[in-house]
């Protein structure tokens, strides 16, 4: 197809065609991710429960490095999508490169912190010797060599910014690969090297984020013509910090709404067995195969509308949402049946040996049918927070997770603990996404009201 003045597929392309060629490698991609996630939590399991447990209670660090290299470069993805749509490539440079110097800061916070405070944050957790040992190892080598993780992150939104989804799933799918293959390696010492247990894979996690990293500059610098990152004469320019936070800082907040929310959880699950909080452990890197998916199909949606919006071309705004809207409510529909039908099966992946009277399954099984009622309306929520950082929203996007995962979710599992059994507790996911759903419609509207149905399409 000739793209008319030589604009990029973004503006041009069928819609529909257009979010499935930028959404479905990345979509791969992060399923991969998933499966390496899984595979990471099985060997693990297979050390001990402690072991398991220790990985489980680092979620909400990783979490939170997740939050602020993701965040950051949404901002950056869509700053990058709407400067090309104007056509302003010196805006594209400037965006870039900024980007690169708010990675480095964010990677350094994140390497002094594990190094000063991995072991604190168990100790505050809890005092059983094994989880607590497991645990600082473990976090001590996520974080001290996150720089992996950190450009990987910035180096695979410049290549979605501008449509090249491909080479991102090349380069996800490079680290993820490796990550599985040293894991039963460097865990259990296989061949010539040493058995580390769980510092073993944490250290197949941060070699793999490395070499991906790696794989997505080189595609960057052969395979991305449209931004060209010059350092020369560099200052950080304020204006562009700004404009990359106006967005990507409410997104960095609300995905660290997360991390409180999976360490206060813990808290309340905890107080009744810490089987409980491996259930929950699990519960994530289970939902990742089907929550992954559907934020590849986001991360693919955020340019089209962000490039569209800069464009002036309000009705593929309006068909790219639509879409995603669709296709995430199919694939959570699907996630729905699988954790209603499976969940057993699920479990078993992760029994120790040790697990001989069941209770990962006991407790287990009734949590994953209870949480996964909320999927039927999370495909929609997770598409209209990313619709609302795409059009400069950021805040919206805040204030439906902090209704969510603060104001709904937290009190509402609190209160159930303090009132019903164990299995009750789950219930509280269903009941927050519910109200996530509300909020979401209402802004979801008011948005496009504002901004979107007020367009006037460019003259040709």
């Amino acid at each position: 197809m000739e793209r008319p003045n030589g604009e990029n597929k973004m503006g041009v392309m069928p819609v529909n065609r257009l979010l499935l060629n930028m959404a479905i490698p990345i979509m791969i991609s992060m399923l991969v991710q998933a499966f390496y996630n899984v595979v990471d939590s099985y060997f693990v399991s297979q050390l001990s429960q402690d072991a398991l447990n220790a990985v489980s209670l680092a979620f909400p660090v990783q979490n939170l490095m997740i939050a602020v290299s993701v965040g950051t470069a949404v901002g950056v993805n869509a700053l990058l999508a709407r400067s090309l749509g104007q056509g302003d490539k010196e805006k594209v440079n400037r965006t870039a490169v900024n980007g690169v110097l708010l990675m480095a800061l964010s990677c350094l916070v994140f390497v002094v912190l594990g190094l000063t405070c991995s072991r604190l944050f168990y100790t505050v957790q809890t005092d059983i010797p094994g989880i607590i040992s497991y645990g600082a190892d473990y976090l001590t080598i996520v974080c001290s060599l996150s720089v992996g993780l950190f450009f990987a992150v910035l180096m695979e939104r410049l290549l979605q910014a501008t449509g090249q989804t491909f080479y991102t799933m090349i380069a996800q799918a490079v680290g993820a690969i490796t990550n599985i293959i040293l894991d039963p390696i460097l865990i259990f010492g296989l061949g010539p090297f040493p058995r580390m247990e769980v510092a073993g894979a944490a250290l197949a996690t941060v070699i793999g984020q490395m070499l991906g990293c790696c794989v997505s500059i080189f595609f960057n610098a052969t395979r991305n013509p449209e931004i060209t990152m010059s350092f020369k004469g560099f200052r950080p320019h304020g204006q562009t910090i700004r404009e990359i936070y106006s967005v990507g800082l409410p997104g960095i907040i609300m995905q660290s709404i997360g991390s409180v929310m999976v360490f206060g959880m813990n808290q309340i699950l905890i107080a009744f067995t810490d089987t409980a909080t491996a259930v929950f452990g699990v519960y994530f890197k289970l939902q990742s195969f089907f929550f992954m998916p559907v934020f590849g199909l986001n991360n693919g949606m955020v340019p089209i509308v962000a490039y569209n919006y800069g464009a002036r071309k309000p009705d593929r705004i309006v068909k790219t949402i639509r879409l995603a809207v669709m296709y995430a409510t199919l694939l959570m529909i699907l996630g729905f049946a699988v954790f209603q039908l499976f969940p057993g099966q699920l479990l078993e992946l992760f029994q120790s040996e040790e697990d001989a009277a069941g209770d990962l399954l006991t407790i287990g099984i009734p949590a994953l049918r209870l949480i996964s009622f909320s999927w039927l309306l999370a495909g929609f929520d997770i598409v209209s927070s990313s619709v609302f950082q795409a059009l400069d929203h950021g805040v919206l996007s805040l204030t439906v997770s902090l209704i969510r995962q603060l104001v709904v979710l937290l009190p509402a599992a609190y209160i159930l603990s303090r009132l019903f059994p164990l299995e009750a507790v789950w219930l509280s996911f269903p009941i927050s996404e519910l109200a996530s759903a509300t909020l979401c419609i209402i802004f979801m509207l008011r948005v496009y009201r504002q901004d979107v149905s007020t367009l006037q399409p460019q003259e040709a």
